[in-house]
């Protein structure tokens, strides 16, 4: 088992640019039974334990209309992840490949996303299972299951920005 900052045969770190660009708020907190990376489970699963995400005011009056969805897409923050791994060897199978062509929580912006199944929602909490992160994530976005969402089939007209 490898410990925090310590690299695999064939791995390469870089030096982190100055963030410079995004602004992003973190609209509530998920709770999981997960405390270490070793814990989580690599993929989340519909029949998983049950997880909340507690969402922060002033954001609680977006979860209306949430529960018409049975699956949901969470958007999270791996902030316990390296920011700086360019090439990654998986599971130590010696076979380094790039950053990019991983779902590995080590990211340059270690964003994580789950598709999970909706179980209720009381309050400002959201009750789900499906997920595979840590508990206290800071949460990002919770959208609707873009395979539940259908487009309309109206095509858009003129000016976008017109009434």
């Amino acid at each position: 088992m490898l410990r925090n900052n310590e690299l695999r045969e064939g791995e390469l770190a870089t030096e982190i640019p100055t963030p410079r660009d995004a602004g992003l708020v973190f609209i509530g907190r998920i709770r999981t039974p997960w405390t270490s990376r070793e814990d989580t489970p690599r993929q989340g699963r519909h029949d998983g334990p049950v997880c909340r995400l507690e969402i922060f005011e002033p954001w609680v009056p977006a979860l209306k209309g949430v529960d018409f969805y049975s699956n949901l897409e969470v958007i999270y923050w791996l902030h316990r992840s390296r920011r700086d791994l360019v090439l990654q060897s998986p599971k130590n199978n010696r076979s380094t490949r790039g950053t990019f062509s991983l779902r590995s929580p080590q990211r340059p912006n270690p964003i994580g996303t789950s598709i999970v199944k909706l179980v209720g929602v009381e309050g400002n909490t959201v009750f789900v299972r499906g997920l595979d992160c840590l508990d206290e994530t800071p949460l990002l976005d919770l959208k609707p299951d873009r395979c539940e969402f259908t487009p309309s089939t109206e095509q858009p007209t003129g000016n976008i920005d017109s009434d």
